[in-house]
């Protein structure tokens, strides 16, 4: 079975929107995926490119999988960072290279988020205009790094409670298309 590190922040833990609890195994992308292959979640909630990924990336790494799925950033769009975050991305990829790599460009924030009462203390303005670039980055980077690349913007979009998380159709969506790219290399 495909060994599969998945590695990322809330959307890849399974936050939910409407409650701020976690979707269960079977309703969360990296759970839908665990029945085709062998997962390491490892998502956590405001987790960013830049500040402990690196370290804690160092050690997933250890546990030799086979391919993993890169889907981290948006976090690095918070209002409190001035993060390159195309370095920070290209920091983890290097980490995990040469393994196989999907990397996958977060959604881009609503703007339903500046009216969110917690959301909107850490994301503003800049943040949504900064989270528009990530696809562009994120496709550079895996042209460059030859890595499989997944813009979430083409196939989803963040709910509209507080326009940062994914609903649970849009988990069913995302593992559908990541078993695709996992399953054709």
């Amino acid at each position: 079975m495909i060994k599969v590190l998945c590695f990322g922040d809330s959307n890849t833990y399974g936050y939910i929107p409407s409650s701020g609890g976690r979707f269960d195994k079977n309703t969360r992308w990296t759970g839908i995926l665990s029945s085709d292959f062998e997962i390491i979640e490892a998502g956590a909630n405001n987790r960013n490119a830049f500040s402990d990924s690196p370290k804690l990336l160092t050690e997933y790494m250890k546990m030799q999988p086979d391919i993993v799925v890169l889907a981290i950033g948006i976090n690095d769009t918070q209002k409190f960072f001035n993060t390159d975050i195309k370095d920070a991305i290209e920091k983890l990829v290097d980490i995990i290279l040469p393994t196989p790599i999907i990397l996958a460009a977060p959604s881009i924030l609503g703007k339903n988020i500046l009216k969110h009462p917690i959301f909107s203390t850490m994301f503003d303005e800049t943040s949504i205009e900064k989270s528009k670039k990530l696809p562009e980055i994120y496709s550079q980077i895996a042209k460059t790094k030859g890595c499989k690349f997944l813009d979430l913007n083409t196939c989803t979009q963040p709910s509209e409670i507080d326009g940062l998380h994914y609903e649970l159709k849009q988990h069913k969506i995302i593992a559908e298309k990541l078993h695709h790219l996992l399953l054709n290399p």
